[in-house]
C-alpha cells in the first residue's frame, strides 16, 4: 500500500511516498480502508519536531531519538471497514468509520490502510458528513469538547476563545455556543466571517484589537492557538475565572494553583471514546460542522505539511486518499 513515511525530523521534504506492507487485522481489530485524513499542527511539530525546550528529552523519549518511532504519519481518519478480526462485534465489513490513532497506536493515518482495535477511537461515520468533513473531527473536537467541559462551561457564561479559526478553535466556538455560553471569538482579519458564521457573538481581529485591554471579563479564556499566556490574560479573567490552553504552561499552573482564585487549565486532553460518539451525534443533529481549508491528495502530503506550517490554516487540512473501485 502507499503510505507517507517519515525516518528523520525536518522541514516537510522529509516525507516521502512509499510502498509499505498493508497491515493485517489482530483478532481484536478492524482493517479501515481509508479515503481521508488530515494533517494537524500537532502533526507538524512531531515532524519538525519543534516543542518548547524543557519538553525536548520527554519528546525524544516519547516519539523516538533521531526521527519519529512511528514512521507513516498521521492521526485521524474516515473511512470504510474492508476486514474485521475474528473476536469484533461491533463493526462489520462495509461499515463507514471515522476516528483517530492513540497510545501506542500513535501515528499512520496518511496511507491507504489503518488497523485499529474495535474497542479503540474508532466510531461510526456521522451519516451526514463526507469522509473528508468526519476525518477532520476527531482530535479538534475532541480537544475543544475535553477543554470545554474541564472548564464547566455552562449557559450564561462569558467565554473567549483566541484562536477561533484554527481547527480546535472551530469546533469550540460551536460546542460552546451549544451549552449556551456568550462566546467572543478573536482570529485574523480574514477569518471574521467565519468565525461569526460559527455562532460566535462578537468577534474580536487581533490585528485591530487587544481583548485584554477592552476592559471586558471573561468566565474562561481558550487559548487554541497557543498564542497567549495566563499572566497577559489574567487581568481579563473574571474571579474564579478559567484560563485554559493547548500548551503546558507547568510553572504557570503550580503557581496559580497555589495563588489566587484563578486557574489554569493545560496539557493533552485524553481520547475517549465516549466523547467521538457525543460529537457524532451533536453532528448529526446539526449542532457542529467541520471547517475545511484545503484538501490535499496523498501524494502531495509534504505540500500540506508546507502550509500548515504557515500557521494561518483555516479549520483543518484534509488528505484524500483515492482508492480503485470506491464505494
Amino acid at each position: 500500500m502507499k503510505a507517507i513515511v517519515c525516518t528523520k525530523y525536518g522541514p516537510p521534504d522529509v516525507l516521502q511516498l512509499k510502498e509499505v506492507d498493508k497491515p493485517t487485522p489482530k483478532d481484536n481489530e478492524v482493517l479501515i480502508r481509508i479515503y481521508a485524513s488530515t494533517v494537524t499542527s500537532g502533526d507538524v511539530r512531531i515532524r519538525s519536531f519543534t516543542f518548547a525546550p524543557w519538553f525536548w528529552l520527554p519528546g525524544k523519549i516519547m516519539y523516538g531519538l533521531t526521527g519519529p518511532r512511528k514512521q507513516i504519519s498521521g492521526n485521524e481518519l474516515a473511512g470504510e471497514i474492508e476486514l474485521v478480526g475474528k473476536d469484533v462485534t461491533r463493526f462489520k465489513k462495509g461499515d463507514q468509520v471515522f476516528g483517530a490513532t492513540s497510545g501506542l497506536l500513535f501515528g499512520g493515518t496518511n496511507a491507504e490502510y489503518k488497523c485499529l482495535p474495535e474497542d479503540g477511537m474508532v466510531a461510526l461515520k456521522p451519516a451526514n458528513m463526507t469522509y473528508e468533513e468526519a476525518a477532520a473531527v476527531p482530535i479538534g473536537g475532541g480537544s475543544a469538547l475535553h477543554f470545554l467541559r474541564k472548564g464547566a462551561i455552562q449557559s450564561g457564561q462569558k467565554v473567549l476563545i483566541y484562536g477561533a479559526s484554527g481547527s480546535v478553535g472551530t469546533f469550540a466556538v460551536q460546542l460552546a455556543k451549544y451549552f449556551v455560553a456568550e462566546v467572543t471569538g478573536v482570529c485574523s482579519t480574514t477569518n471574521v466571517e467565519l468565525v461569526k458564521s460559527l455562532g460566535a457573538d462578537t468577534v474580536i481581529d487581533y490585528t485591530k484589537e487587544d481583548f485584554t485591554k477592552s476592559g471586558q471579563t471573561y468566565d474562561a479564556i481558550c487559548d487554541m492557538a497557543i498564542k497567549t499566556s495566563f499572566s497577559r490574560c489574567k487581568s481579563s479573567l473574571k474571579e474564579r475565572g478559567v484560563y485554559i490552553t493547548l500548551d503546558w504552561p507547568l510553572l504557570q499552573a503550580l503557581w496559580t494553583s497555589m495563588i489566587g482564585s484563578k486557574k489554569v487549565i493545560f496539557g493533552v486532553p485524553p481520547e475517549r471514546i465516549e466523547d467521538l460518539n457525543f460529537l457524532k451525534e451533536l453532528i448529526e443533529a446539526g449542532k457542529i460542522k467541520s471547517v475545511i481549508d484545503r484538501r490535499y491528495p496523498l501524494e502531495q502530503t509534504a505540500e500540506a505539511h508546507s502550509y500548515v506550517d504557515k500557521g494561518h490554516k483555516r479549520g483543518n487540512v484534509v488528505i484524500t486518499v483515492e482508492h480503485h473501485n470506491k464505494a
